[in-house]
């Protein structure tokens, strides 16, 4: 992967190039942003730059600087095939793969179809795809953690830099998460760590404590918009439905939002969770608040329900379900009875 083959991100590539360039490479990093926009493809093409041995420094033009994708060490990480690069990655138990000591590494030659097929810019959600996992929620486990501190312990094959990917760094659970601060705290030389995640809101605050950040901006605007779009529809039809509690179409609304796999559920929840707050912002503080339903009575009357009495309920409710879900629980059943609690909490404004 070489920095001329991501799309935008060019400030972001030229400070990263002249970091490396000037000898100042910190041993943990998080490159934060979508997989879409290109987090993965950064931190691999930012692994084949530190690596190259003919580095190229151009003259002029937005990118100050690329690998030369022709050296030995530049063919072996853009093949991922480098015996010095380790990935790690959520994973989940397959009709294939399953039992308590099950890692990442049961499903490296899958995982690395998966990146050069997609040109590591395949979501989550396609990755389970991949692997069929059944609507499983995929996980970083202790198991991946203690191969992680083993693999970074041992000596470098080619002499160079010991370099780990973790994707998605945020579905680490909380031993993996732990099992991982020591060799944070206190790395073997030429250790390189590299987190990349969607998000840092679900990383322990001890790690985000650990790692020097690395944002990336936004760059596919239009998908994102039909994804809210379609969100805010699903939650009016929903919302309107708590205030009748008719269980016959209640449950049908129900069954429709079950159907989603389990990262469109959560998605769902947490931007129902920033509507939520939106609204409430909107009575306390006057700030604007567009629900999107398309009725403007409804947009103009539904943020007078949130308030003070009620807002902590919601909250709690919905963080339940989140929760919930990251645990797999039953879909239908953990989402009727986010239905009644919030309807509950809807009427106690």
């Amino acid at each position: 992967m070489q920095f001329k083959d991501i799309v935008g991100q060019r400030d972001v590539i030229n400070r990263l190039t002249e970091i490396i360039d000037s000898g100042r490479v910190s041993h943990a990093q998080l490159f934060l942003g979508a997989t879409a926009d290109g987090s993965l493809q950064m931190a691999l093409a930012y692994l084949q730059y530190l690596c190259c041995e003919h580095r190229v420094h151009h003259e002029g033009g937005d990118l100050r600087a690329d690998s030369c994708g022709e050296c030995p060490s530049c063919k072996k990480i853009g093949q991922l095939m480098h015996p010095d690069l380790h990935l790690i990655f959520p994973n989940a138990a397959t009709t294939k793969v399953s039992g308590t000591t099950m890692w990442s590494g049961d499903f490296m030659q899958e995982f690395r179809e998966f990146l050069l097929q997609n040109n590591a810019l395949g979501s989550i959600d396609d990755w389970y795809a991949t692997l069929g996992t059944e609507n499983k929620q995929g996980m970083i486990r202790e198991q991946d953690a203690a191969h992680i501190v083993s693999d970074l312990g041992l000596k470098s094959y080619e002499g160079g830099w010991k370099m780990m990917v973790i994707w998605m760094a945020e579905k680490m659970n909380i031993a993996a998460a732990n099992e991982l601060l020591k060799t944070l705290e206190e790395p073997t030389p030429g250790t390189l760590l590299l987190l990349v995640a969607e998000s840092d809101e679900r990383l322990l605050p001890t790690i985000r404590s650990r790692v020097q950040t690395v944002r990336l901006r936004a760059q596919n605007g239009e998908r994102k918009t039909e994804s809210k779009e379609e969100f805010a529809q699903m939650l009016v039809e929903w919302l309107r439905l708590l205030f009748k509690l008719k269980m016959k179409e209640l449950s049908a609304q129900v069954d429709k939002m079950a159907a989603m796999n389990r990262e469109q559920q959560k998605q769902f929840l947490g931007y129902t969770l920033g509507v939520m707050r939106e609204c409430f912002l909107h009575g306390t503080a006057g700030l604007p608040v567009d629900i999107g339903s398309g009725d403007q009575k409804f947009d103009a009357m539904f943020p007078q329900m949130i308030t003070v009495n009620n807002i902590e309920m919601i909250n709690a409710a919905l963080n339940e379900a989140i929760f919930a879900m990251e645990r797999n629980a039953n879909a239908k059943i953990a989402l009727m009875q986010l239905s009644f609690s919030m309807s509950k909490a809807l009427k106690k404004r």
